[in-house]
């Protein structure tokens, strides 16, 4: 693993430090995968291992069941059995439950379980495949936040919904107290920009949704990330984005430029079948992805376990990305976090 001495967000820096500030959503957030078992079911233990395992890291949140953590593969019961085992393995750290659906009753009931089961607040994608109006997306943000009393995050990722939420959709949901943040992976740097330009007034978070991204949008403003990468390198994430929250920019690009060969690769197929991969290589449990799912291709592995070895002989910030990177690599179509 990356160097001990790097084991909370902002371990690494030498003369700045982060200041606290009043952001609902700040920091790095992983958007953890769902480790299998060859027979398909959830390795709970393996699980729990991996939240504990990313809270001494020194991350400031997790977000289970997401699109990383293959929900769209998992009964509403596994869901809320995820959200119980990451829950209880955790000491001080929220847990952002991802239970949005396409469905505004689905969505309802899903985020009413798992405030239940313990989460600290709610990641809700937009309604995929539906194509809502403005006021449809309104309303379906609205019936779950006024019904269920925990900070949510609206997720924009159209390439996996077909439709980007409009940003005067989303100007008017920050307003409503329970809606508290935003995460962005549209691509679209314009659009992010706007969204925090128009809520800067409000107690409102714009959270990074590409890791190739996370610099940028921490440079306009936004305040954090949820995090594949950070899953596999939480340390080098959580040194970077509080470098950059700290106006160490200096520091911030060159751990981005390290960490960068690493996300190229994460993506090179469809999210989540290379960072399972990478976990498995840390041993972090298995490389089994849930159909229509696969593993990730066997000419991609050596390659990844080539490149994490060099990052596990390196500590964060003195590894050049010329000697880490062993292809240029062109993420998945439509792929997103």
């Amino acid at each position: 693993m990356t160097d001990a001495t790097t084991t909370t967000p902002y371990g690494a820096q030498t003369e700045t430090d982060r200041e606290s500030t009043d952001e609902p959503f700040e920091g790095v957030y992983p958007a953890m995968t769902t480790p299998f078992t060859d027979d398909d079911e959830v390795d709970h233990a393996q699980l729990a291992d991996n939240a504990r395992s990313l809270e001494r890291a020194g991350v400031d949140g997790v977000v289970p069941v997401g699109s990383t953590g293959e929900s769209a593969t998992m009964t509403h019961d596994e869901h809320v059995d995820v959200i119980e085992t990451v829950r209880d393995a955790l000491d001080d750290i929220p847990v952002i439950a991802g239970t949005g659906s396409n469905n505004t009753a689905e969505a309802l009931s899903l985020s009413r379980r798992a405030a239940d089961a313990g989460a600290d607040g709610l990641l809700l994608i937009s309604p995929y495949y539906n194509k809502p109006e403005p006021a449809g997306f309104l309303e379906h943000y609205r019936t779950i936040a006024d019904a269920v009393d925990l900070p949510q995050i609206v997720y924009n990722v159209p390439s996996r919904t077909g439709q980007s939420i409009p940003v005067d959709v989303t100007v008017e949901l920050a307003e409503h107290p329970n809606i508290r943040g935003y995460k962005a992976a549209s691509g679209d740097l314009n659009l992010i920009s706007e969204v925090i330009e128009r809520t800067r007034d409000e107690a409102f978070s714009v959270l990074s949704g590409d890791d190739g991204l996370t610099l940028p949008v921490l440079s306009i403003g936004g305040t954090g990330t949820i995090s594949v990468v950070a899953n596999v390198e939480p340390e080098r994430s959580c040194a970077m984005v509080g470098a950059a929250l700290s106006g160490d920019y200096d520091r911030a690009r060159a751990l981005h430029h390290e960490l960068s060969p690493l996300v190229r690769e994460l993506f090179a197929e469809t999210n989540p079948i290379p960072v399972k991969e990478a976990m498995h290589i840390r041993g972090r449990g298995g490389p089994h992805v849930r159909s229509p799912l696969s593993r990730l291709s066997a000419e991609r592995r050596e390659a990844l376990r080539e490149l994490l070895a060099e990052y596990d002989e390196n500590a964060p910030g003195t590894v050049d990305p010329e000697t880490v990177d062993p292809r240029t690599v062109e993420p998945a179509a439509g792929d997103a976090e």
